[in-house]
């Protein structure tokens, strides 16, 4: 229990640091591209840093594969919770989310669904990707050696797709859009939104290291790309506000015309406070 709680808190604390600037002023996201030579250098850090944990890996795995952890009722189905949460919780509840502020006539309601969801996609394509190329054994596959990794060996085999962690990436990217949305629409609700995101999130990265899927490296690159798809999406679709999918997704309404027939239309701009 020690492990699990200090990896929920460093994981925590990880994805929390871009929370003051995770919704830049339009104006300056506005003049630049969805990605920057910055973001390079982020991910650069974020991959140092997930190399620099490899030592740990195993000693992290066993801990939570030991006798008394496995053996907990409570842990088993906590676990089980959590990583229904990250997939496909995640996905379903943005498009609920989505659905229900368009059926409701919410649009602050549906901005955060779909942005959420956006994001969620965004990070699963990084995520994937690195999960083909870099086909990385699971700790299941091969508990003695973290470092068994093979350039294009996770295509097709689940058995090494270990790195990033796909539902770690999930829960963090959810958390990481649903904050930075809830922060512009209701802003008085944005640090405890984000505390309870993040440490959801960050449990669902524990519960991939308690079933022996990941290891720990792979759920901090997970959180990392999570993070910052979350960040990504929200700032530049807030900052290019005519993009296509907002314009199709968040403006278009269907009219009933009052014979028998539905009117589809869209207004030039998005919808009011959007």
């Amino acid at each position: 229990m020690r492990v699990s709680w200090s990896l929920v808190l460093a994981f925590t604390l990880s994805a929390a640091a871009p929370l003051s600037g995770q919704v830049p002023d339009s104006s300056e996201v506005a003049r630049e591209p969805l990605f920057t030579k910055r973001d390079a250098l982020y991910a650069g850090a974020f991959l140092a840093g997930a190399l620099a944990m490899w030592p740990l890996d195993r000693t992290l795995a066993e801990g939570l594969q030991g006798a008394s952890p496995q053996e907990n009722r409570a842990l088993r189905n906590s676990a089980t919770v959590f990583r229904v949460l990250g997939h496909p919780g995640s996905i379903s509840i943005s498009g609920g989310l989505y659905v229900l502020g368009r059926a409701v006539d919410r649009p602050q309601l549906a901005d955060l669904g779909l942005h959420t969801a956006e994001s969620i996609l965004f990070a699963q394509v990084f995520t994937v990707g690195g999960k083909w190329l870099v086909g990385r054994a699971r700790p299941s596959e091969d508990p003695e050696n973290p470092t068994n990794v093979g350039l294009g060996r996770g295509f097709g085999d689940d058995d090494f797709q270990s790195f990033p962690s796909g539902h770690t990436s999930a829960a963090f990217a959810a958390a990481s859009a649903a904050t930075g949305e809830i922060g512009r629409w209701w802003p008085e609700y944005r640090t405890p939104a984000g505390v309870v995101l993040y440490g959801g999130a960050a449990l669902v990265g524990v519960s991939r290291m308690y079933n022996n899927k990941h290891w720990a490296s792979d759920v901090v690159i997970g959180a990392a790309v999570g993070t910052f798809s979350g960040w990504k999406v929200v700032s530049y679709v807030h900052a290019h506000p005519r993009n296509p999918i907002d314009r199709i997704l968040l403006s278009t309404s269907v009219v009933p015309t009052g014979r028998n027939e539905f009117l589809v239309a869209w207004t030039v701009a998005p919808p009011a406070g959007l």
